[in-house]
């Protein structure tokens, strides 16, 4: 069944004036049909299934509330450095399918992309409409948020101020442990992955001073855009809803 997130209130036996983003894009690119059904989230952790109406402006008479579990019982939060165009696009998505609470994008030395003016707020909100879309094709009722773009040694530094004994963990090729050397976490996870040229040996050091743990996944050097995603998969079929 088609999903739409419509940041509304929703409620069972409610119709709702779909968006009109939302309404074009059922109707002229899924080409929906007056009378199919769809399922309407918000992010309050609720579907809402109903029937679509496309005569005169689109909308969805709900029928129930559903409350679906699909959040990973481990909480996992990817704190990335900016990788250029479609790299980050696709960490983004496929984070949100692989189950991170949210996303810190970060600046850093290696960074390729710069950016100025509006730009960072502009890049940021693109970068949710991405987790949007991925949350309506992998079901999640709560959606992820991108903080706004930060600059690495700040983020770094108020991270081990608040970090209340939260696991951090470095991506790091030269690492001496890998994933399954660590215990089970008790807490937030906070996995922090590099851009396309990896960290440099300053931000390693202050990784370090402010809690994380350097890991490896396995002997190859991978890609900025692969290396977080095979860390958030390792994670889940460790300790998350993948066992």
């Amino acid at each position: 069944m088609p999903r739409f997130h419509c940041p509304l209130p929703l409620a069972p036996d409610r119709r709702v004036v779909l968006p009109d983003a939302v309404a074009r894009h059922a109707a002229r690119v899924l080409r929906l049909r007056d009378g199919q059904g769809v399922t309407l989230f918000n992010g309050d952790g609720h579907e809402y299934p109903g029937i679509l109406s496309l005569a005169g402006r689109a909308s969805v008479h709900l029928l129930a509330r559903l409350s679906p579990q699909r959040e990973s019982p481990l909480r996992i939060r990817l704190a990335q450095g900016i990788s250029s165009g479609e790299r980050m696009d696709l960490t983004v998505q496929k984070a949100v399918e692989l189950g991170v609470v949210d996303i810190q994008p970060l600046m850093m030395r290696r960074t390729i992309v710069r950016l100025a003016g509006d730009k960072p707020e502009r890049r940021r909100a693109h970068w949710q409409a991405v987790v949007i879309s991925a949350c309506e094709q992998c079901g999640r009722n709560l959606v992820p948020e991108v903080a706004g773009i930060r600059d690495f040694d700040a983020w770094g530094r108020a991270w081990a101020d608040a970090r209340d004994g939260n696991l951090g963990l470095m991506l790091d090729p030269a690492a001496a442990r890998g994933l399954a050397d660590l215990p089970r976490p008790r807490g937030t996870v906070t996995l922090l992955a590099g851009p396309e040229g990896g960290f440099e040996d300053t931000e390693r050091a202050l990784a370090a001073e402010a809690g994380f743990l350097a890991v490896r996944l396995g002997p190859r050097i991978l890609r900025t855009e692969t290396a977080a995603l095979a860390a958030l998969a390792a994670l889940q079929a460790l300790w998350g809803d993948y066992t």
